[in-house]
């Protein structure tokens, strides 16, 4: 009777502690989409919140008939974006992995792009300051130990700081979080 009083009770203390998903205390990592590379870190504020703060270079792509030759540039970007993972613990439920805060989330991503430097393929580009609010879905999964995929959408707000580079008036826009990345895990 011990023996089987002490395998319930092991079993259900395991029970227990799979429900309790957690994002990690900290992950450090980098990832490339299709126009950038971006390194970032997620620190843990709660069980299911992650700050994560991002330092890279966003990318775009023009051209058209005013141009003479297809335009590409990369320029600074700093990211500050508090995570909410609503489903950490139903994915550990289903023996999903949530290593590295493999999970779905909400976030308000929060950008800034400084007029510090633009690498270009143009000889005069350059970049008016800008910070972006924008309100995110995505999803972040694990390929394996250290490399994982993550996809997010969402629509926000954008404003541009004209006058200080000397333009009529400041400007404020909508604004699209579109990204497919593939990254590294530290």
């Amino acid at each position: 009777m011990k023996k089987i009083i002490a395998l319930v009770f092991l079993s259900l203390s395991i029970f227990c502690k799979a429900q309790n998903a957690s994002v990690e205390k900290s992950v450090f990592g980098i990832q490339t989409g299709l126009l950038g590379i971006w390194a970032h870190n997620e620190s843990r504020l709660s069980n299911t919140i992650a700050l994560r703060s991002e330092l890279g270079f966003d990318g775009s792509i023009w051209g058209g008939s005013i141009y003479d030759h297809v335009g590409f540039s990369l320029f600074p970007v700093l990211t500050l974006e508090p995570r909410f993972y609503y489903n950490l613990n139903k994915r550990n439920s289903k023996s999903k992995i949530v290593t590295n805060n493999s999970g779905n989330f909400i976030s308000l991503q929060t950008s800034f792009h400084p007029d510090w430097f633009v690498i270009s393929n143009y000889e005069y580009s350059s970049l008016i300051n800008e910070i972006t609010i924008i309100p995110t879905w995505g999803i972040r999964r694990a390929l394996g130990t250290h490399f994982n995929y993550e996809a997010g959408a969402g629509i926000g707000y954008r404003y541009i700081f004209g006058k200080a580079a000397e333009y009529y008036s400041d400007e404020s826009k909508a604004a699209a979080n579109l990204h497919l990345r593939i990254g590294y895990v530290f």
